[in-house]
């Protein structure tokens, strides 16, 4: 199991504890809280630290998705506050866990407003969770930043809702030409989840631009988040004949999906998109992942400065641990805002919110960060292909 740590209220003080299990809960400061402003929120004072919510799924079924996040977040503000905080004052993160479950961020994050009087939320990894948290952050006028939630969806709630990741209508574009020009497919079976707003949506855009150039979809099955037996689901796939498969799923299912497909004998390319990026990808699906590819933000095997830098510095942080593309989001996510609180000179919620719809060129580990009207940044996606039990990186499309 893998060991981590507790973020404390206070400015940020990790500690690993040998449970491997990440505690969430935070102590109530002995300071009386400031008054409630408008939905119970409350600005920060003008001076001390500057509270930060983040909410993860750092237990459940997609635990790795929270604590990759995190672990890159609360680098990113451990980082921030060696080098002083931003305008003379320090960071305290102040994280929840939404235990992989549905409800969860909805509640969390009501707490982080409230409760904790936190000046912006960073998370969720998920599309669904992000879904449930945002409007309390837009009811409250507190900015909301998804580090990886790509459903379009998300933004869309409201103008204190932002990302600092590709949204998946571009995602189903590379994908989609992928598969037409690496792959050299012509008809393609999609396996969707259908319930979640991600894999539903990742594979509607997928279907349009695949279909727009020409080729055609030879069945699509689906099958609800959670399931383990998907070989009814192949089977018919199977028969349909396809030249490859696309499974926009979370790590968790695609795994079992893999792995139940090549013992069904279906030894075709199947690809899907960055809810595949975890560790145990490998451990679930074992060999049959070899000839597999899936869309991400970023590789850790870019030459980049940046990104070497940053690899080094999480390695070294993380005993050794070679940071995935939700780590790097985390950590460009938390530099964003700081950078967002630097420009609007302090952490007013109206002056954040328009600093944050300001960000253009800011230079992250995963690439330049220029929101767009919709609050979407404009970034490049990166091919992974599973390789001899290994994530190599395959290649990269611009926007």
């Amino acid at each position: 199991m893998m060991k981590f740590f507790s973020t404390r209220c206070g400015v940020i003080s990790a500690v690993t504890l040998c449970t491997g299990l990440l505690l969430t809960a935070c102590k109530k400061s002995d300071e009386p809280a400031p008054a409630p402003g408008k939905d119970g929120a409350a600005p920060a004072p003008a001076s001390g630290v500057i509270k930060v919510g983040e909410f993860a799924s750092l237990t459940g079924k997609e635990a790795t998705f929270g604590q990759s996040s995190h672990k890159g977040t609360l680098l990113a503000i451990e980082e921030l506050n060696a080098a002083g905080g931003v305008l003379g004052r320090k960071f305290e993160l102040i994280t929840e866990d939404t235990q992989s479950k549905q409800g969860e961020s909805a509640s969390v994050v009501r707490k982080l407003v409230s409760r904790d009087k936190c000046i912006a939320i960073l998370g969720e990894v998920a599309s669904g969770r992000s879904l449930e948290a945002a409007p309390i952050c837009q009811n409250a006028k507190v900015p909301m930043i998804s580090p990886s939630s790509t459903n379009p969806k998300v933004t869309e709630v409201g103008d204190f809702v932002f990302r600092v990741c590709f949204i998946d209508p571009f995602q189903g574009t590379v994908m989609a030409l992928f598969a037409k020009n690496t792959l050299k497919a012509k008809n393609v079976a999609v396996l969707t989840d259908a319930a979640a707003p991600y894999s539903v949506g990742l594979a509607t855009f997928f279907k349009e631009k695949f279909v727009a150039d020409g080729g055609k979809i030879a069945v699509e099955q689906k099958f609800s988040s959670g399931d383990k037996d998907f070989k009814a689901q192949l089977t018919a796939i199977k028969a349909a004949n396809p030249d490859a498969i696309f499974a926009p799923c979370y790590y968790t299912e695609a795994g079992l999906i893999t792995q139940q497909a090549r013992q069904l004998g279906i030894n075709l390319p199947i690809f899907g998109g960055d809810g595949w990026e975890a560790p145990e990808l490998l451990t679930i699906g074992g060999k049959a992942m070899d000839g597999t590819y899936y869309s991400t933000h970023y590789s850790p095997e870019d030459k980049a400065e940046m990104v070497a830098t940053f690899v080094r510095k999480f390695k070294a942080r993380w005993n050794n641990e070679v940071p995935d593309a939700m780590a790097a989001l985390g950590y460009d996510s938390a530099l964003v805002l700081a950078d967002a609180i630097k420009r609007a000179g302090g952490t007013d919620g109206q002056k954040l919110r328009d600093a944050l719809a300001a960000t253009k060129d800011f230079v992250g580990v995963t690439g330049k960060t220029t929101l767009d009207a919709k609050r979407n940044a404009t970034k490049p996606a990166v091919i992974i292909e599973v390789k001899d039990g290994k994530f190599v990186y395959k290649e990269t499309v611009n926007p």
